[in-house]
């Protein structure tokens, strides 16, 4: 049976928004502290429908435990877990290479840079408690728009020039953020500075989740309806310029939207990484290399994972909490070592 067959494909849709909304109502459930399943949906079903059964769930430790930290979390993460997938794809695309992820081309080190100015400098001011979050974002979009452009002097940008210049671009990044570290002599800013690049959902909020939603729901919504010149990009620059498609200009659009979106995941969840590495893996080998079909099934895949890594971060310690970076890493790094070592899949969804 042809698993890109379409038939598949919508059923495999299917049954990921199902296990989605699953993994959600059976995520919210699981924490540290013990909460009965009924108290949990009856402080849910207040605040969704208001309901009057349940006003006696309007509020009260139970109520902030629910509503204001499990839910959010588990609402964001399904954000951060597909738009990192989704990013990851394209990402592979732009450079056709499928080793590259969200943060190969710089953006990882341009947020960490805004990330340690923030902490020990006390830029951005102007985010208030969002401070270290808000120059993150600003210092990975500074980071891509960097990358473009070393990758435009001379010729114009390629696949090969835009991998360089964003290894080049991180090596900077991360010397500098290692110089303000180390002189800066801040014990408290150190620790804080090395547990937000670990990754962490505790900071998820209702107020910030439209924003972080319309970035990276937006962004998804973008790249499907590109599927065609993400297709052509595996084919390379030679070919897709015979059948009258010049790539110069979608790398640059898709580079400045993907970094858009890892710049606002970054703002609310810190440094998180594998995710655009394995996911993607994952669904080419099931599903071929039609982003037409993979973007979709990637988002709700990376969602999933997400969902359940963060649970596993809040209970796999009693009473503290693993930042969800180090559990991610600790999982991915095994399965990406895995599929190298099978040898059976190739960039192209074919064995090599």
């Amino acid at each position: 049976m042809e698993l890109t067959k379409r038939p598949f494909y919508l059923a495999a849709s299917v049954v990921l928004i199902a296990v989605m909304t699953f993994s959600v109502i059976t995520a919210v459930t699981i924490g540290s502290t013990s909460i009965l399943a009924k108290d949990v949906y009856g402080v849910i079903l207040h605040e969704v429908f208001k309901l009057q059964a349940f006003e006696s769930y309007g509020n009260g430790a139970v109520h902030d435990v629910v509503w204001l930290i499990r839910l959010p979390r588990l609402i964001l993460a399904i954000a951060v877990g597909g738009g990192l997938a989704v990013c990851g794809i394209v990402m592979q695309a732009i450079v056709k290479n499928p080793l590259a992820d969200p943060y190969i081309l710089g953006v990882s080190s341009g947020a960490s840079l805004g990330a340690t100015l923030a902490i020990f400098l006390g830029l951005g001011s102007i985010f208030g408690a969002n401070a270290v979050g808000g120059v993150a974002f600003l210092g990975a979009f500074m980071a891509s728009i960097l990358v473009m452009t070393v990758a435009n002097i001379g010729s114009r940008a390629n696949s090969v020039k835009l991998l360089l210049a964003g290894m080049a671009i991180n090596a900077v990044f991360s010397s500098f953020s290692s110089f303000i570290v180390f002189f800066a002599n801040d014990k408290e800013g150190i620790q804080n500075i090395t547990y937000w690049l670990m990754g962490s959902l505790a900071g998820a909020n209702w107020k910030a989740m439209p924003l972080v939603y319309l970035v990276v729901i937006g962004g998804s919504l973008y790249f499907i309806t590109q599927y065609r010149v993400l297709n052509l990009m595996l084919l390379g620059d030679e070919v897709s310029i015979t059948l009258g498609t010049d790539l110069h200009r979608y790398r640059q659009i898709y580079m400045l939207v993907t970094s858009l979106m890892i710049g606002f995941i970054v703002y609310s969840s810190g440094m998180i990484g594998f995710i655009g590495l394995i996911i993607p893996h994952f669904i080419r080998m099931l599903l071929g290399t039609d982003h037409k079909k993979i973007i979709p099934v990637s988002f709700l895949t990376g969602g999933i994972f997400m969902i359940w890594a963060d649970v596993f971060s809040r209970i796999v310690i009693p009473y503290t909490e693993l930042p969800i970076g180090i559990l991610i890493s600790m999982i991915g790094a095994p399965c990406f070592i895995y599929l190298l070592v099978r040898k059976s899949y190739g960039f192209g969804g074919r064995e090599s």
